[in-house]
Parts: C-alpha cells; structure tokens; sequence
C-alpha cells in the first residue's frame, strides 16, 4: 500500500481539492483508495468529495477525532460513490476501484499526540494496508499535531513491512509560499528536523518528500492572450524570478512530483472535476491530466526515484 501525506505549511494551497481529484483519478483507474481527513482543525473533505451529511465532519461520534482519541474501535466510513449528493458520480463506473473517505468529527478540534493516538494510528494504518492499494492522509496546514502523529506512527515499531509512505508538500506559486514550503520541509521542527526527534532517519525521510505546486500560471498558455503585452512581460519575468528562487530553496524542478494549473473552476468551487466538467468546458482539460499525472507519479517508484 501507498501511504501518501498531503501536507501545506500555508492554508489556501489548493492541497485538499487536489488530493482529492488524485484519489478520484486513482480510483476511475481501478485502484482502491481511501482519504483520511485529518485536518483536524477543519474536517470538511466531505464537501470537496459531495457528500454533504459528512460535508463538515461525521455527527455520529466515529470519526477520526474519536477513534484516534479512542472513543471508538471503528471510524466512520463513507462509499463515496453510493453516498455522494452528486449524481454523475452517484453510479460506480466501469472497472473503477472503491472511492472511501474516513471523515473527522464535526465541531472536531486539534488534539495533541500521545503513545496511545500513535498506538490507534499505527492500527488503523494497518488495518487500512489489507483494503487498499492507496490511501491519502490530508494533514492539517502547518506544523501541527497531525503531522506529528503521522510522522510518529510511520517510525513506530508495529507499524506493518509492505506500506510506502511518500510526502507531497503542497505550495502556491508565489515567493511566499515557496519559502514556505521549503521551511515545513526541512526547516527547524519541518517535517525532517520532528521526524529524526521521533525516530525516522533523516535522510530517508527526506527522500520520502515531494512537492506539488499549485494555481500556476504558464505564461506560454492561451489563458494570458487576455493580458495585455505589459503583464505578459511582468508574467514571463515573475516565473523566471520564481524558479530561481524554488532552485535556490530545494524545492526546483528536481524535486516537484507535479503542477496544476491555475483552474478557474476551482477558483469558484473546491469539487472533483469529472471529464463531462470538461465537456461541457467548464474546467479545463490541462487540470485534469495534471491530476491524472499526479495520480500516476505518487505510486510510480521510478517516477519518484528519478527526481
């Protein structure tokens, strides 16, 4: 199984759309997949997969926040494909792999890491490598206690052999979030610096982390034959300027897994985009085959290997 973590050190990076619209691509693939929300602080994975009853965490006591707290052996899980509120997606296609998504609590609320969570974590992880061939942990933004009990549960000695894990940080194109984005990396208490206090080597860990830039704009793409020549110009040395800047902070072509467009559909409304969005050319057919893209290169060991 393929444990991926989506993490951001800013909100508003596009992270948990995105991961989303990879695990729909993975599964109209034929691979099963789960998505995790644990962004504690704001467990609303339901709304971008449509199924409005857990649109802002389950109300029935069994989400994450209770069984990582253990108030319950089982989390909630919701069949996206039968529950959805959206009716294109409501019948599962042909040869497609199971969609799950394992919701938060509603009113739900960040909690620190103990031995016990990392205990119930690392059992759930488990567990979850006997039903799927993919499942997408969404963390909350920042340096938070969520990141900390991933990065504590995947050191944990029970934790079964046979599970890959792989970090995709996510980041806007722009001078702030880049340095974000290198800082959650391998800044002071980053993803590397917690995770050699919690046992991980660090080098292997680093090795574990890509990123995915978001909401870019190709200055060579038809979407600028609307500026004028003067933005153009400001457009073509902004990009320059920022590629500079990702090369010279770690997080430079080498080390980018993916990009997604800038969508002005998901600018409107964070959902899944479907191919019949793109039919009716309302999304644009560049987002879906970079979601389609990234849903390849996650699980693609030469892929992330060769970075």
């Amino acid at each position: 199984m393929i444990l991926v973590f989506a993490i951001s050190d800013k909100g508003g990076t596009g992270r948990s759309v995105t991961s989303a619209n990879i695990l729909y691509r993975s599964s109209l693939a034929g691979r099963n997949v789960c998505y995790l929300d644990f962004d504690f602080g704001s467990p609303t994975a339901g709304t971008i997969l449509h199924v409005d009853e857990v649109g802002r965490g389950t109300n029935t006591r069994t989400g994450l926040h209770s069984y990582l707290l253990g108030r319950t052996d089982q989390p909630h899980e919701v069949d996206v494909w039968s529950e959805t509120d959206r009716s294109e997606l409501r019948n599962w296609p042909p040869n497609a792999g199971r969609l799950v998504l394992l919701p938060g609590d509603r009113n739900g609320g960040e909690f620190a890491a103990n031995s016990d969570v990392v205990e119930r974590c690392v059992r759930l992880f488990n567990r979850l490598k006997e039903d799927y061939d993919v499942c997408l942990v969404d963390l909350s933004a920042g340096r938070s206690y969520a990141a900390q009990i991933a990065l504590a549960a995947t050191a944990h000695e029970k934790l079964l052999p046979g599970m890959t894990a792989r970090w995709l940080v996510f980041h806007r194109w722009t001078r702030q979030h880049i340095v974000a984005a290198s800082a959650l990396w391998q800044g002071a208490h980053g993803i590397v610096d917690t995770g050699r206090r919690l046992g991980h080597n660090d080098h292997v860990l680093a090795n574990m982390v890509r990123f995915v830039r978001t909401a870019v704009v190709n200055p060579n793409s038809e979407q600028v034959n609307v500026l004028r020549a003067a933005q153009v110009a400001f457009l073509l040395r902004a990009d320059e300027v920022l590629r500079g800047l990702a090369h010279r902070e770690g997080v430079g072509t080498t080390n980018v897994l993916g990009q997604v467009p800038l969508e002005p559909l998901l600018q409107w409304r964070e959902q899944l985009i479907t191919d019949s969005d793109v039919e009716r050319e309302i999304a644009n057919p560049e987002t879906v085959e970079a979601f389609h893209d990234l849903s390849v290169n996650v699980i693609d060991d030469a892929m992330w290997e060769g970075l």
